[in-house]
């Protein structure tokens, strides 16, 4: 069957290969995958940020998606041929001390689909009964392509972070995690600001309007201008950084309120300020990665609602047989969650 894999450490090097129709072992169920989307870590191992030098080429990527049950292992006794699923893909060793207290997601020796194994860019793919998570029928299936990223919000919004009825947020990024935070944190009462660069006007931004969420462009307004005109002067009272830019933390910073907090969900890297402010302040920081089988209920839960609107989020115009033009629109800004048919690498 063909895949798209990462090949080379260098940028792009995204190919079509052949691979084998696994068979699963006696604790797996195959999947037969439907649909799967471009994530920002999709993005950075096509650019080949050094996080993911660890990757043993060619590795086929993807690990947002969904897909039916088409074959069981001996062991598997909680799905069944035909089941709708999506996976839960940071994989835990279920022996650490995290996995031992119910901390998986942050698990000392943890394996994530896409990176560690071959991925979803693929038609079929074996997969650990443990790591399946359920799918409703009234989901559908092109927008159940993203409970794995709006797990991520939901984990930030409801399980790290103060948001609350009629209080000010605003979310840094209109990027994916970034759209889905403000929408989990607006079902929760908050009243959400979405705040982007000049490279996010085009379509970023927009969609983010689309959505029904207010904007700021700090590439052509002043943001603290915008957040005393919003905040009548007292500034946000929850901040999440969904950036990934080191710039993320300071702008933070200087938008929420004195006693405020700022949730971290992007990964800048290394950056550099002074961390008086926040001790003067009392500025609660909080961290919060990748999510757990909760946060994947209540994803389903909040797109089953609407209240996750992934009609106007998900992006489908493009296709794996071409799949550099989603890469490079992806960083450039020009979409911000594509979904791919995979059927497509069966023609």
């Amino acid at each position: 069957m063909r895949a798209l894999a990462k090949v080379s450490r260098t940028h792009g090097a995204m190919e079509l290969v052949e691979r084998e129709r696994p068979d699963p072992a006696p604790d797996e169920a195959l999947i037969e995958v439907e649909y799967a989307g471009l994530c920002g870590s999709d993005a950075g191992i096509y650019e080949f940020e050094s996080a993911f030098e660890r990757m043993a080429l060619p590795t086929v990527i993807g690990h947002e998606y969904t897909g039916r049950v088409v074959e069981t292992g001996d062991a598997v006794s909680g799905f069944s041929i035909g089941d709708r699923v999506v996976e839960r893909p940071i994989r835990g060793c279920g022996e650490c001390y995290q996995c031992s207290i119910g901390e998986e997601n942050v698990c000392q020796n943890a394996v994530i689909t896409g990176v560690d194994h071959d991925g979803a860019y693929e038609r079929y793919i074996s997969v650990p009964e443990r790591a399946l998570h359920p799918v409703p029928d009234s989901v559908d299936p092109m927008h159940a392509a993203a409970v794995e990223p709006t797990s991520i919000g939901t984990r930030a919004v409801i399980e790290n972070s103060r948001v609350g009825p009629g209080d000010r947020v605003l979310v840094e990024g209109p990027g994916p995690i970034g759209l889905l935070t403000a929408q989990v944190a607006r079902a929760q009462g908050g009243t959400v600001v979405v705040s982007g660069v000049g490279q996010d006007e085009t379509y970023r931004l927009p969609l983010a309007e689309r959505l029904g969420l207010e904007t700021i462009n700090v590439g052509s307004e002043d943001l603290d201008s915008r957040r005393d005109e919003l905040t009548d002067g007292v500034g946000f009272d929850v901040v999440f950084d969904t950036t990934g830019h080191p710039s993320g933390l300071q702008s933070a910073v200087d938008a929420v309120r004195k006693g405020g907090q700022i949730v971290l969900v992007g990964q800048t890297g290394e950056t550099t300020m002074p961390y008086s402010p926040l001790v003067r302040s009392e500025i609660d920081l909080q961290c919060s990665y990748a999510s757990m089988y909760e946060d994947f209920e209540r994803a389903l839960r909040l797109i089953g609602s609407g209240d996750v609107d992934c009609a106007t989020f998900v992006d489908d115009r493009f296709s794996l047989l071409d799949a550099n033009d989603a890469f490079e629109a992806f960083l450039s800004g020009e979409t911000c969650k594509p979904v791919f048919d995979i059927a497509e690498l069966e023609g």
